[in-house]
Order: C-alpha cells, then sequence, then structure tokens
C-alpha cells in the first residue's frame, strides 16, 4: 500500500502539546511560523511516499551486502539519498549558522517518524548524523564545527556513533580502543567496533565516526574514556575529502530486519582522530549523541506502528470474510465490521496517536531546555530528561505490540512476507534494543532521574496529569470519564513511585526488580495525558465548530485509550508493589 505520512495529526500535536505557544516565540524561531511548519513536512511527506517508501520491501529482500570491502547498498538507495541531499532535507531542524532550515526540534521529530515510516532502513542513516550534528554542535571546537557541521547538515557527509565492542555492550567501561597522542596532536586510534550503523556504505562523500577509545594512563572504567572524530577520508585544508584513514569495514551484521541499512564491524588500525574537547570526559560528551539518540529511536517506534496501522486498516477495509455476529447481513463483510477487529485497530490507532504526541510534547520541552528564557531552562531540562526514557521505552515497545497486532489483523496474510507486515514486525524488534535496552531506560529512568532528585520531577509530572484531569472534569460526560481514568492512572504511579523510593532505601535488587514496569506504567501514563490535552484542544476547537470530523475523532481516540490502554497501569503497579517477593523466591 502507499504510505501517506499523517500530517493532520502531526500539526495538531505541534500546535496543542509541543508548547507551541512558548517555542514559537523563541527569538531563535523568529519568522517561522506553523504555516512554515506544515509546508516543510507536507513537502517532506511527498518526498518520502514518493521516493523512500518505494524501496522498503526490495531492500529487505536484497540488503546491504559486502563486497570486496565494499558496502554495497540495494537499487535505488543511492539515487533517492541523492535527492534527499539535493533538496535539503537532512537540514530541516538544524542551526541556520550552520546551513540549516532553523526548524523547531518538533518539527525535525515529525520528519524522523515521517521518514522512518516510510523505510526504517534509509531513515537509520540521517537519523545518526542528526546525533552527530547535535554532539559536535554542543562539544565540538569552532574548528570542528566550522570543519564538519555545514557538510554533515547537508547530508553530504553523513555520521555514527561508535561505543560498542565485542566484549563492551552497554558496559562501556569495558571499552579496549586506544588512542594514542601524537606529536602533531592527533591521535592513533586502534581497536574493533561492532553493531555500528551505516559504519560503511557508498551514499555520501565521507562518514564522520565518533569512537569512544581509552587514552595511555587514563582512569579505569568510563571515567577514563575520550571521544574522538575518526573521518573515513582525512579533509583536505579547503574541508574537501582527502586520503583514506585507517579504518576498514570488517563484515556486515546479518539481521532479522532493517536488512538494507548496514551494521558494520570497524576496524580502526591507528587511524587519525582529533581530540573532542578534554580528555577522559569522552561519555559524558557522548551522552549528547546518546540522548539525541534514543530519543529519535522512540520516535522510530512511533513511524513503525503508524506504518502497520495504515496498513491494518486498509486491509481491513477491503478484506470480506465473515458473517456479522448481530446477524445483520446473511452476506459476508469486510472484517473492519467484525467487533474483535474494530477493537484491535483502534487499540493500534490510540497506540500510535498517544505515543506521537508523547514524543512531539518531548520534543516542545528539549527545545525550551536548550533555547528557552534562562531563568526556566532548569525547569524545562529536568521534564525533557524525564521524558527521553519515556519515549525511547515507552514508544518502542509499543511498537513491537502494534506491529505484532497489525500481523494479527492480516491473518494468514500478515505471516507472508508478500504483504510487508512481517517486514514491520521484525524492524521493529530492534527499536527496545538500539540506544539501550529497555531494562537500561528503566533503570535510568528509576535511578537517574527518581531516585538522584528524591522523586521531585516525577512528583511534578505528576502535578502536570492532576492539572489535566481536572481541566477534563470540567467539561462535558465523555472528557470527564477520561478525567476519571487519568485519574486513577496518575493515583497508580503515586502509589508505585511512593514504593519504590521507600524500597530503594533498604532493597534495592526489589526495587530495580520493578524498574521496567515503572516505566512501562509512567509512560502509559505519560501518553494518557498528552491524549487528556489533545481533548481539551479538540473539545475548544468542536466548541468553535472548526475541524469536526477530526476533532472528534481525536477525542474518540482519546476516550478509547483511557478505557482500554490506560487501565493497565493497575497491573503495572501490581507487579511493581507486590512483585518483588515472587522473583526473590523463584529459582533461576
Amino acid at each position: 500500500m502507499t504510505f501517506q505520512a499523517p500530517i493532520d495529526d502531526i500539526m495538531f500535536n505541534i500546535l496543542h502539546v509541543s508548547q507551541w505557544p512558548e517555542v514559537g516565540s523563541l527569538p531563535r524561531y523568529d519568522g517561522i511560523d506553523d504555516g512554515d511548519i506544515r509546508t516543510a513536512l507536507d513537502a517532506f511527506g511527498r518526498f518520502c511516499s514518493g521516493v523512500v517508501a518505494p524501496l522498503a520491501q526490495a531492500g529487505d529482500v536484497t540488503g546491504a551486502r559486502l563486497s570486496e570491502g565494499r558496502v554495497v547498498m540495494p537499487d535505488g538507495y543511492a539515487e533517492a539519498y541523492e535527492k534527499f541531499v539535493e533538496t535539503g532535507w537532512q537540514s530541516l531542524s538544524h542551526p541556520v549558522q550552520f546551513g540549516g532550515m532553523g526548524m523547531p526540534r518538533a518539527a525535525g521529530a515529525a520528519a524522523t517518524e515521517i521518514v522512518n515510516a516510510a523505510d526504517m532502513s534509509f531513515g537509520l542513516c540521517p537519523l545518526l548524523t542528526d546525533g552527530s550534528i547535535d554532539a559536535l554542535s554542543v562539544n565540538g571546537s569552532p574548528e570542528q564545527q566550522a570543519l564538519y557541521l555545514e557538510k554533515l547538515i547537508s547530508g553530504r557527509w553523513t555520521g555514527t556513533m561508535n561505543l560498542t565492542e565485542p566484549q563492551a555492550g552497554s558496559d562501556l567501561a569495558r571499552i579496549r580502543t586506544t588512542a594514542t597522542r601524537r606529536e602533531d596532536g592527533t591521535y592513533a586510534v586502534s581497536g574493533s567496533k561492532i553493531f555500528i550503523t551505516y559504519g560503511e556504505h557508498d551514499l555520501s562523500e565521507n562518514i564522520v565516526h565518533l569512537v569512544l577509545a581509552r587514552t595511555p594512563g587514563a582512569p579505569v572504567g568510563a571515567r577514563g574514556l575520550s571521544l574522538f572524530v575518526v573521518p573515513k577520508f582525512l579533509p583536505e585544508p579547503d574541508g574537501s575529502p582527502g586520503a583514506r584513514n585507517a579504518v576498514a569495514c570488517g563484515s556486515l551484521e546479518h539481521k532479522l530486519g532493517v536488512r538494507a541499512s548496514p551494521t558494520a564491524v570497524l576496524n580502526y588500525e591507528g587511524a587519525t582522530g582529533f581530540l573532542i574537547g578534554e580528555e577522559n570526559r569522552g561519555l559524558e560528551y557522548m551522552f549528547v549523541m546518546m540522548t539525541s539518540a534514543r530519543f529519535a529511536v522512540g520516535i522510530q517506534g512511533v513511524a513503525i506502528a503508524e506504518r502497520a496501522t495504515q496498513q491494518a486498516f486498509a486491509y481491513a477495509r477491503e478484506r470480506v470474510q465473515g458473517r456479522p455476529v448481530d446477524g445483520s447481513s446473511a452476506d459476508s463483510v469486510p472484517i473492519i465490521q467484525h467487533p474483535e477487529t474494530r477493537r484491535t485497530l483502534m487499540r493500534m490507532r490510540a497506540t500510535v496517536e498517544g505515543c506521537r504526541a508523547l514524543a512531539i510534547a518531548t520534543a516542545g520541552w528539549l527545545d525550551l531546555a536548550e533555547n528557552g528564557e534562562k531563568t526556566s531552562r532548569n525547569d524545562a531540562r529536568a521534564m525533557a530528561e524525564f521524558l527521553v526514557p519515556l519515549v525511547k521505552g515507552y514508544c518502542t515497545e509499543s511498537a513491537v505490540d502494534v506491529a505484532s497486532m497489525g500481523v494479527q489483523v492480516h491473518g494468514g496474510m500478515g505471516f507472508i512476507e508478500e504483504t510487508g507486515v512481517a517486514r514491520l514486525y521484525r524492524d521493529a524488534r530492534i527499536l527496545p534494543i538500539y540506544e539501550g535496552t529497555t531494562a537500561i531506560q528503566a533503570n535510568d529512568l528509576l535511578g537517574r532521574k527518581v531516585q538522584r532528585d528524591g522523586g521531585a520531577a516525577a512528583r511534578r509530572f505528576a502535578g502536570m496529569v492532576l492539572d489535566t484531569a481536572r481541566a477534563l472534569a470540567m467539561g462535558d460526560a465523555q472528557a470527564q470519564s477520561v478525567a476519571a481514568q487519568l485519574d486513577l492512572a496518575r493515583a497508580q504511579f503515586e502509589a508505585s513511585l511512593n514504593h519504590l523510593l521507600a524500597t530503594l532505601g533498604g532493597d534495592v535488587n526489589a526495587a530495580y526488580a520493578g524498574s521496567v514496569p515503572f516505566l512501562m506504567l509512567t509512560g502509559n501514563l505519560a501518553a494518557g495525558w498528552q491524549l487528556g490535552r489533545a481533548m481539551l484542544a479538540a473539545k475548544a476547537a468542536l466548541a468553535r465548530d472548526e475541524a469536526t470530523e477530526f476533532m472528534t475523532n481525536k477525542c474518540a481516540t482519546a476516550s478509547f485509550y483511557a478505557h482500554n490502554i490506560l487501565v493497565q497501569c493497575a497491573a503495572d503497579r501490581a507487579r511493581i508493589t507486590e512483585g518483588a517477593p515472587s522473583l526473590r523466591d523463584a529459582t533461576l
């Protein structure tokens, strides 16, 4: 089926949940209004539908391959990427001073969703480049920014993140790659990195690797890591790609999904690297890129779920099978008329819209944390940091569920490759693993975002949910019913929060045994909260007789989420508060 970018829902969320009045008034976005954003996203949606989406199925079958040390991309990818660069789409949300369009972060998040829904294998390349741009924008020297940023923002050069090694997955303290300082101030980087997305390919003029490595005499563990720029081709004085650096692709991984995206083993043999910032602060610097990537991977979850939902709705409208259970017709009907199919489809739609609203709201907080008034940046940063693990963890786990439901709606046709829904299910499965597993996100949420401030940010979050519930309670019967469910879920969250804070002081293992259920409960509540905010905006629009069909559907989706998905918070609370003893008693 043809992919259509969900521009109406994206723009609704930008206007109503991304703190747009505050974000849009920032000096950085002077001269940009919501009409400009819509025009850009409309055009990008057409590009992705017409140029990128047709690559996905054939790219999955062919995959990227390694031939004599050279990565060969599937047919069509080079031409599509060339058009992507020509039309300037990499630059959408990046700084104007380095050639970017200067759009707000929410617009960049929307673009990430659109391109990854079209084809996640293609979308992974600009996603990693975005992260490299963010890292160099924050931590690169003026000379490094001048040399690399314009080329990365144009898309002519692409970026990668080099963390993982065979013995060092999420445990970065075990990294063995070395970087030895030379007399000219450069470093000789040696070692092997694995699972490097787009670590080698033929799409761009150059590849800029950001590499974590250890200098001689550095402190042991993660405190001794430094961050280096190691380009595939060493730049000439004029900035053009020069001699090939001593980094080579040893092999490509054979994967369950995203097969057209080359996942490389990279071998560094005295490659020339350039230190970013100071020695032994590499992990601190890399966290900028890691946070960017984690947020973007959460958006990829929204993207895959959106594509699976579009395909499931299209199939259910066309597939004729079975008579109505109420006996209203003697003939078979499209399966969309069967109650269970309708429930599944609504669960898919509500999940997608809740996760999208959560992601775009978080983009607004990230923007305010970076560019807002100095007096309010700390509050915005605390909220953004609290929400990013939810976007990464909840949206990616939800994507696997939604993709699985998409297969189920197709029945036996979903289990064969020709329909394309099996590919979405396979592609989705990497997302809860990429850039830190769900358990790592949950440990980060509990240990860094909750325990560190004694639950202050979490309680502020709960207070904001309460404000939305109270506003809904002032509305009509539909809004009041959503308010009641939202308030119940908030109470489950606060009870879980209090339990975990108390347990952390006595039995750390018992507390962390509930960290993933706590992330899922909190993510569920956060998505439900944003849909509650969306309902308030939709009800106000209906009162003005605006966009009646869209707004009515938005209210219905929010109501379905509250009564069919948000109610799962109670089960997660039980896992958190009552589940530890059964785990402790189990023999493994």
